[in-house]
């Protein structure tokens, strides 16, 4: 009998993953929120879920136009200012869900500090002049 083929999902369907990323890179208050390594994780596990879940129901609720390909029924989605305003509250919503959660509260951010970039950049000057 042959062996069974190994199945891999991805954590990400590219759409998803790929809008969250963009929102996220315009609305820098959601990273200052998760800024540690399990705190991005935690807030791209839920972000990906919970937004997905809201982009299913705004295409049950709404019309999209047919599909001439163009563009994808979720880009039509999101040309709609309220509609990508909710994408992006939801997005806020587990930021701050996943900075309050007392599982993180210790964990260190990502990066320098504001000491570390201070003293980076008198350095800096002092090398350029």
């Amino acid at each position: 009998m042959p062996e069974p083929e190994e199945v891999w999902i991805p954590l990400v369907d590219e759409p998803i993953g790929s809008i969250v990323a963009t929102l996220q890179a315009e609305h820098p208050e959601i990273d200052d929120l998760v800024s540690s390594p399990h705190k991005i994780l935690a807030f791209r596990t839920f972000a990906y879920i919970r937004v997905g879940i809201l982009l299913g129901q705004l295409l049950v609720e709404e019309d999209v136009p047919e599909y001439d390909g163009t563009e994808t029924w979720i880009e039509a989605l999101l040309r709609e200012p309220r509609h990508k305003k909710a994408v992006v509250r939801e997005l806020r919503a587990v930021a701050e869900e996943v900075a309050t959660d007392p599982r993180y509260a210790d964990d260190e951010k990502m990066g320098p500090d504001e000491e570390a970039r201070r003293r980076f950049l008198e350095f800096a000057r002092k090398q350029l002049d």
